[in-house]
């Protein structure tokens, strides 16, 4: 939020007469009191030079140009008429505007002098307010009311250009401080002050309804009133501290009703709506718009509602959608001269989603989102009818509307003491009670040290005990508590699931993979495209209540469709070769998952209700998966390189594997995506049996083709909970005598693993065999149809002597009997 320091300034001199600060000073309070401010406040730019007040004596419309140019002359109490050539249309003749004369400039280091432009002299210009940097509006040059000044006069000091803005950044928590009231307050607290109350109901009349208001019970509107006031000026002009504050705070001028509204819910936070009361067709009702129903908006946009849509409706339907936007046909006009005022408090809710569902944000829509005090309705609807009749003149209807009240707000109980205990500060007797009373709080002493605290109704932040530790604490200063490390206590470290995970990460960056973020939901249309079965436990996937994005609304219960977003992602953008990894928790739905009642928030659950709690819970499994496409390893100046393929992804299941300290086999398999000649299954064998725990290998063409992926791409994917984790001993045991090496081919059916083979040979070779390799496969005539030659590089070593080439052979035979005795495996020739 904008706002001008001279605005809270005023606010804040009510109560403390003579007080001000400089711009410094201001934003160095706000920081205090935890209000995040957005770069330095910033002093309006400085102009210099002759910036006078002039009146409009004639206008000459110059023709034949591209644009409408207009030739002037304007009274700037010289002797003679001023003659300028300008391009706005907002003001006519005997109007008071902003004259720039020759020799002033502007910001920017725009100087002002005298051409001959349009075929006209010009001396000087007339000014819009972004002209002369205050705010953004070009839409027309600064009009002033009569009797503001007179012709001659300096502009300088009746603009008030010796201001400073600053910008804030309001959290979602504290919506109150979207208005100057909000942030007066605040400044009082952080600099403490007296804080006069700007918000009070000025009695105008309650003496029947201003307008028959109908409400749904469903549309859980707090708070809806309206006031009339009838006969005003269409002419009038809203006044200039009241156009600079709105400019200053980055919104538009528009008419004095449109303007009264919007300067009342910047002081006071309240959003409020002006109808055209002429325009409107019976009495109105307050309901759930009707799907498909449409609503033409005050920027002339045709609207389809949805059901979930708040509308204001007369006798001829939707006239406004609730808290964001009017609507066109009920908007205040140049000859409107009796104005409906409306005034309400909405759900948070319906206008949170209204705003994202027609992708319209307002300044109203902000602050509604956030929460409105009900409890200043009525006295921000008085204020706004009677700086109306000030203004544009007419009378204020004794008449009043005012459905709903202010809801109750929860008494607390809180220890005075409970900020000092959570600080480790002893803070001064009646720090508490003061600092409350300051938010606005209605705090009453009891026993025991114990405060009965009642928040304001513009604070439905406050609930609990922590929510006023936190408001004393803030104000006191967070940067008083001191930061106090604590003793880390001896023996404790990382746990040994948490090593592995680091050392499974470690191993994998290591070989050239590239660590991504797997985002945990998905679409479950993928598991078409993956090909699995109907049955498949993979679909069977948890749904979001308000998911974060619609099209991916299902928690994921496999990495590879994330995988497969960035894979396709970073294709797009001309990365053709990946090799990348995710760990992270995939979700599986269990016969005991199910959804449970909210617990009670204010005190800690039961051990009843955590365990009913846990025991709801879907089961959470660890993976880990990588995924490759293009170059494993680049090409270059050194050579070809190499394309990646399922042997990659079956090399990084063990490096999975030795990351976790788990021994693990690898067997054919064939399982939906992956290729079914190209897949293997991950198998681990301890105390709890023979289990899969991953697969790995190249995915299936069609599913390629259906992703839009590369051909050969690959993956893999492991249960890292279900894979365990192994004791990893800081150093191996090593001999000192040296290996003997012994190379065996052995012949087998062309359906036989490998990996059985090795398996094989590893038993029958004994506990001196350090290691069974295959460096070769080999398929032809020699060896027969249907049958495979498997060469294996077997190493031997004992730990206490060097073994002979003979005991080598022996065991080398060994190895040879039992691959044939299991896999019937024949000493190829």
């Amino acid at each position: 939020m904008q706002i001008a320091q001279s605005w809270l300034t005023e606010i804040l001199q009510r109560a403390n007469e003579g007080w001000s600060v400089s711009p410094a000073e201001l934003d160095a309070g706000f920081v205090s009191v935890g209000l995040e401010v957005e770069g330095e406040p910033e002093a309006l730019p400085e102009i210099t030079g002759p910036l006078v007040i002039g009146r409009v004596q004639s206008i000459e419309e110059l023709e034949g140009f591209k644009k409408p140019i207009r030739f002037c002359h304007v009274d700037v109490g010289n002797d003679a008429p001023q003659e300028i050539v300008c391009g706005a249309r907002n003001f006519a003749e005997g109007d008071l505007v902003v004259v720039a004369l020759p020799g002033t400039v502007l910001p920017g280091n725009f100087e002002i002098g005298e051409r001959v432009t349009y075929g006209k002299p010009s001396a000087g210009m007339i000014a819009s307010a972004k002209e002369l940097g205050i705010g953004n509006d070009h839409s027309g040059i600064i009009t002033l009311r009569e009797g503001t000044a007179e012709p001659g006069e300096s502009a300088a000091d009746m603009l008030g250009l010796d201001d400073t803005v600053i910008e804030l950044n309001i959290t979602p928590d504290r919506g109150y401080c979207f208005s100057a009231r909000g942030l007066a307050r605040e400044l009082a607290c952080g600099f403490d002050l007296d804080f006069a109350e700007p918000a009070g109901e000025l009695g105008l009349g309650d003496s029947e309804e201003a307008w028959p208001v109908r409400i749904d019970d469903d549309v859980d509107t707090v708070r809806f009133a309206a006031r009339k006031v009838t006969g005003i000026d269409a002419r009038a002009r809203t006044p200039w501290w009241m156009v600079k504050r709105l400019l200053t705070s980055g919104i538009r001028p528009i008419s004095p009703a449109v303007d009264v509204t919007n300067y009342v819910m910047l002081e006071l936070g309240h959003p409020m709506h002006a109808f055209d009361a002429d325009a409107l067709q019976g009495g109105l009702h307050v309901r759930f718009a009707g799907t498909g129903e449409k609503l033409v908006t005050l920027d002339d946009q045709t609207r389809t509602l949805d059901s979930g849509d708040v509308v204001i409706c007369d006798a001829r339907g939707p006239i406004s959608l609730a808290g964001v936007m009017g609507g066109a046909d009920t908007e205040v006009s140049d000859d409107t001269t009796n104005v409906l005022l409306e005034a309400a408090v909405w759900e948070p809710l319906h206008i949170f989603r209204t705003i994202r569902r027609h992708k319209l944000p307002s300044e109203a829509g902000k602050r509604y989102e956030r929460s409105v005090d009900p409890g200043i309705t009525i006295a921000a609807l008085d204020r706004a009818a009677t700086l109306l009749a000030e203004i544009a003149g007419g009378t204020v209807e004794p008449t009043l509307t005012d459905i709903g009240g202010v809801p109750e707000m929860p008494t607390i109980e809180f220890p005075a003491v409970r900020p000092d205990e959570v600080a480790g500060v002893d803070y001064p007797a009646g720090t508490s009670e003061r600092r409350l009373r300051q938010i606005g709080c209605e705090v009453a002493a009891g026993g025991d040290g114990v405060l009965s605290v009642t928040p304001p109704s513009w604070r439905t932040d406050l609930r609990m005990n922590a929510d006023l530790v936190e408001e004393v604490l803030r104000l006191e200063g967070l940067e008083s508590i001191p930061s106090i490390l604590p003793q880390a206590p001896s023996g404790r470290g990382l746990t040994a699931s948490q090593r592995s995970r680091r050392a499974i990460g470690h191993a994998l960056a290591y070989t050239g993979h590239v660590e991504v973020i797997a985002f945990p939901f998905l679409n479950p249309s993928v598991f078409d495209a993956f090909g699995l079965d109907a049955d498949d436990p993979r679909r069977n996937t948890m749904e979001l209540l308000n998911p974060l994005d619609a099209e991916q609304a299902h928690l994921a219960t496999t990495l590879l469709p994330p995988l497969v977003d960035v894979a396709r992602r970073n294709l797009a953008r001309g990365r053709r070769s990946l090799s990348m990894f995710s760990i992270s928790q995939v979700t599986r739905r269990t016969s005991d998952t199910r959804r449970i009642e909210v617990f009670d928030v204010t005190k800690r659950p039961s051990n009843a209700e955590i365990e009913e709690l846990n025991g709801s819970l879907p089961y959470q499994p660890l993976h880990v998966a990588t995924l490759y496409s293009g170059e494993r390893a680049p090409a270059g100046h050194w050579g070809a390189g190499r394309d990646a393929d399922a042997l990659d992804a079956v090399e990084a299941a063990r490096e999975v594997a030795r990351g976790a300290g788990v021994d693990i086999e690898i067997r054919a398999a064939q399982y939906a995506p992956w290729h079914p000649g190209r897949c293997a299954e991950i198998i681990v064998r301890d105390e709890r049996g023979e289990r899969i725990v991953g697969h790995a290998g190249e995915l299936h063409p069609a599913v390629l083709e259906r992703l839009e992926l590369p051909k050969r791409t690959s993956a893999m994917e492991i249960n890292l909970t279900e894979l365990g984790v192994g004791e990893v001993l800081p150093a191996p045991e090593i001999s000192a005598y040296p290996a003997v090496l012994q190379d065996v081919a052995v012949v087998v059916d062309a359906d036989v693993p490998s990996s059985a083979v090795r398996d094989a040979l590893a038993v029958g070779a004994g506990e001196l065999c350090e290691s069974v390799e295959l460096f070769d496969v080999f398929t032809g005539e020699q060896v027969g149809e249907g049958k495979k030659s498997l060469a294996y590089a077997l190493s031997f070593r004992a730990a206490d002597r060097t073994l002979t080439e003979d005991e080598a052979s022996e065991m080398r035979d060994s190895a040879v009997r039992a691959a044939g005795d299991t896999l019937g495996a024949v000493l190829r020739g």
